[in-house]
């Protein structure tokens, strides 16, 4: 973590970025369009940024959605062995639940929401976001605060395990901010505020590298004139910088995102109506043509209502030029641009429902489909967002003895999603079972023998995300009927 080799490192890295810089500029420019400048075009259609905003919408309300717990957390493969000291299985699955219910309050009371719909709009039009999850300062509402980096700022590397762990973060702080963040440190005369009391923002970056103890943190001061001076330096169990990704391409670092996909289309229809815009005002206001005569001026030609243009005697005066020909092909041209535009960044497909009212099997099958078009952006936020982002906040929970040491790694206990595209195969599981249970019924009482309904409706429960408050256990369920066997259970008289 030396200062002069995270400068060369991050140096290098940037400049493996620029290759994508132009692209994202112009993916903002023509799908999340900012302060205009002499370097941005002139933004003539809205569909791409309408349908990109949708898009995040929905990623919001698909996979984060703030009003309900989208994460629960079960007892792993190893829990048994590690109950063995005293708490049952039970008693851990309610230990869990109440860990999962404190840290979806501590989202509640963050800024969560709004920092991640951020992300999901760098996301949707650049194909890469990254957010930054630190502990907040005693006495604030939420014990974590969030904040969406912006694209700009962040320079990324993929591991060998094709994940972004080493990120390295630029922000331009005063003096002041810089001494807040990172402590009472000694800083050079060099980096006072100027004379006139205007504060000076110096460049800082940050660098997150995973290492054996977990994330190796650092930050660096690069003062001009000055030698990197190193401002604070630490270890994380998780990485505070979560980067995800759309989608990548075999050797890319950087995501593609559904924007991208569509820009000759968003370029084109941008163009189609700039042009019918222009033949519009043609059509309002006509060209003219006129004989040089000598007493018609066209400098002083003024075409509004109750105007008397002068003209010689015998001349045909003001003469309108017929137009060449219609444009009326643009917009069958332009309908089918922005309906391919639409399907691209899945307007068509997650857009609200439009009638007053589906059935039963509309919804299923509306849902299975929001499933199969996202369920390989959702399986690579899974691995690159939610799980990394659960463990960071776990982590600064456990710092503050707010929940109890345990690990997401499948052994003592495992993430289970609940957000509304998770519970999609949730629910087709369920339907499996729910049609074996029914043919098993239907078979005869020598085949319902096989089927165990207490045990299925556990299971049930705990798939569909079922408070185990509302769950009688199998333990209370033998302290209720203690003399209840299967041999007592069963019938055993065929005649009745």
């Amino acid at each position: 973590m030396d200062p002069e080799a995270l400068l060369a490192r991050h140096g290098r890295a940037l400049a493996r970025r620029r290759a994508w810089e132009n692209t994202w500029k112009e993916c903002y420019d023509l799908a999340l369009p900012g302060r205009a400048t002499d370097a941005t075009p002139t933004l003539y259609d809205g569909t791409a940024a309408d349908a990109a905003e949708q898009l995040a919408a929905s990623l919001l309300a698909e996979l984060t959605p703030p009003w309900t717990r989208w994460f629960g957390f079960t007892p792993g493969r190893g829990a048994a062995a590690a109950t063995a000291g005293g708490l049952d299985a039970d008693a851990l699955a309610v230990l869990l639940e109440d860990a999962a219910e404190a840290l979806h309050g501590e989202f509640s009371r963050s800024n969560f929401a709004v920092e991640i719909h951020q992300c999901f709009l760098d996301l949707v039009v650049a194909g890469t976001a990254c957010i930054a999850v630190e502990e907040a300062a005693p006495g604030e509402p939420s014990a974590l605060r969030f904040s969406a980096v912006p694209l700009a700022d962040v320079v990324l590397e993929e591991g060998p395990e094709h994940r972004l762990d080493t990120v390295f973060r630029t922000s331009h702080l005063t003096l002041g901010e810089i001494v807040g963040r990172f402590g009472g440190v000694a800083l050079p005369r060099s980096l006072a505020d100027d004379p006139d009391g205007e504060p000076r923002r110096h460049r800082v970056l940050e660098a997150v590298i995973p290492c054996i103890r977990g994330y190796d943190y650092a930050a660096v001061l690069a003062a001009d004139g000055e030698a990197p001076l190193m401002r604070a330096e630490g270890n994380f169990a998780a990485s505070p910088f979560i980067a995800f990704r759309w989608m990548k391409a075999p050797g890319e670092t950087y995501g593609r995102s559904p924007v991208m996909k569509s820009l000759p289309d968003i370029r084109t229809a941008n163009k189609v109506v700039e042009l019918v815009l222009k033949n519009a005002s043609i059509a309002v206001t006509g060209i003219w043509q006129a004989d040089d005569d000598g007493v018609l001026n066209p400098a002083n030609i003024r075409l509004v209502p109750g105007a008397i243009i002068p003209k010689a005697v015998g001349s045909s005066g003001l003469t309108p030029l017929a137009a060449p020909g219609r444009f009326d092909v643009s917009q069958l041209v332009l309908d089918d641009l922005r309906a391919r535009i639409r399907h691209a960044l899945l307007a068509d497909r997650l857009d609200p429902v439009q009638g007053a009212r589906m059935t039963a099997t509309e919804v299923l099958e509306r849902s299975a489909e929001m499933a199969r078009v996202l369920g390989a952006t959702f399986g690579r936020l899974t691995s690159e967002l939610i799980n990394p982002l659960l463990a960071r906040c776990l982590s600064v929970l456990r710092r503050r003895g707010m929940v109890p040491p345990f690990a997401l790694d499948g052994d003592i206990a495992s993430l289970q999603i609940r957000s509304p595209l998770a519970q999609v195969q949730a629910r087709a599981d369920a339907q499996g079972v729910l049609m074996w249970l029914e043919v098993v019924r239907s078979l005869g009482p020598g085949a319902a023998a096989t089927a165990d309904p207490a045990a299925a409706s556990r299971w049930l429960a705990r798939l569909l995300g079922v408070p185990p408050d509302l769950v009688i256990s199998a333990a209370e369920e033998a302290a209720v009927m203690p003399g209840t066997t299967d041999e007592t259970t069963h019938d055993t008289n065929p005649t009745l």
